[in-house]
């Protein structure tokens, strides 16, 4: 283990570290604030335990970038970032939803950094984050559905015999009649249109306080191209008479008084602009019939343009911490030559 730790981070690991370091700072910001807000005596543990997760996480990000001489990202900071003594702006239920799918996409970028650690320390850290935020999945998840809150995806008649497809308009009928949706479209529309939904309560609130102008205007954009979004991906499933998750824009109070900084909302919805990209992706890949994959492919590329004005104006603000990244060789050249 000693001559291992002399092995410097890859590149793949440092970008993983950095990024969760920002993820898990700004989750300390909102969650504390969460916390400070929650009422509900069976959500408060849930909020303490993510809370927790978060904390522990930035204390040994902390001791690795310092160990690897590595500069430790600014990130976010309760003193900067959120006002402890605004008033609730999100119901406990809306954040008990809000940490179950936090949940799952720590589930999934904490697996793909597993998988793409090359160091024994850094890979036995992101066993321990998973194992962490599965426990922390289950607790939200059972808590969802005691409460009955929990969104169940729709369920299919059992499979009498097994089959091969035999026509091609199981994937080329773009006009007319469709074949009825497959598993794997459904969970798709469906895990869509829940992410969606949340995303629309939360920029629902992250717009009613918001301090720029700018700021205020992209997250009224993003309420509706998430509002656009999720009848598009319902309409696919009411025409297979399937039920559509419901909305949480109730779950948002009538504050108006600064909560969170605009850093902070910013930072966080571009995140979740980038995670829904991904999402539309294997979306893509997990649905065979045309008509879904145009579906998806049209409205990535409006969600890009989205994110890329959301950039541009953290850019402007310089709000956007910069990632680590190569040496440009080119410009070291150039400097040479004016010495």
């Amino acid at each position: 283990m000693d001559n291992e730790k002399q092995i410097r981070l890859t590149a793949t690991e440092i970008s993983q570290l950095w990024a969760q370091f920002l993820n898990d700072s700004a989750s300390v910001c909102i969650l504390t604030y969460f916390l400070e807000k929650a009422e509900d005596e069976e959500i408060k543990p849930v909020i303490e335990y993510a809370l927790e997760l978060s904390e522990k996480h930035i204390k040994k990000l902390t001791s690795i970038f310092i160990e690897e001489k590595n500069a430790v990202p600014h990130g976010f900071k309760i003193e900067e970032d959120v006002d402890l003594h605004a008033p609730r702006l999100f119901s406990d239920n809306y954040v008990l939803s809000f940490i179950n799918q936090m949940s799952m996409i720590g589930l999934t970028t904490y697996s793909a950094s597993l998988s793409g650690s090359s160091r024994s320390d850094i890979t036995d850290f992101y066993m321990e984050c998973n194992i962490e935020t599965m426990e922390l999945f289950k607790m939200s998840k059972d808590l969802l559905l005691s409460k009955g809150l929990y969104n169940m995806s729709p369920y299919l008649p059992n499979l009498e015999r097994t089959d091969y497809v035999k026509k091609q308009r199981f994937v080329w009928d773009i006009i007319g009649e469709k074949r009825p949706l497959l598993a794997s479209e459904i969970s798709n529309l469906f895990s869509n249109i829940q992410r969606n939904a949340l995303g629309a309560a939360t920029l629902m609130g992250f717009c009613q306080v918001a301090q720029e102008k700018k700021v205020k205007q992209f997250f009224m954009r993003g309420i509706e191209i998430a509002t656009k979004h999720i009848k598009l991906f319902g309409k696919k499933l009411e025409d297979s008479y399937l039920p559509v998750p419901t909305n949480w824009a109730s779950e948002v109070t009538s504050s108006s008084v600064y909560s969170f900084s605009d850093k902070l909302m910013m930072f966080f919805t571009t995140g979740l602009i980038g995670l829904s990209i991904g999402y539309y992706g294997t979306a893509i890949a997990q649905s065979p019939r045309v008509d879904i994959g145009v579906m998806y492919s049209r409205l990535m590329v409006e969600i890009q343009l989205y994110s890329e004005d959301g950039s541009n104006i953290m850019i402007n603000n310089k709000w956007l911490e910069q990632p680590p990244m190569a040496l440009d060789r080119d410009e070291l050249a150039k400097a040479n030559l004016k010495d």
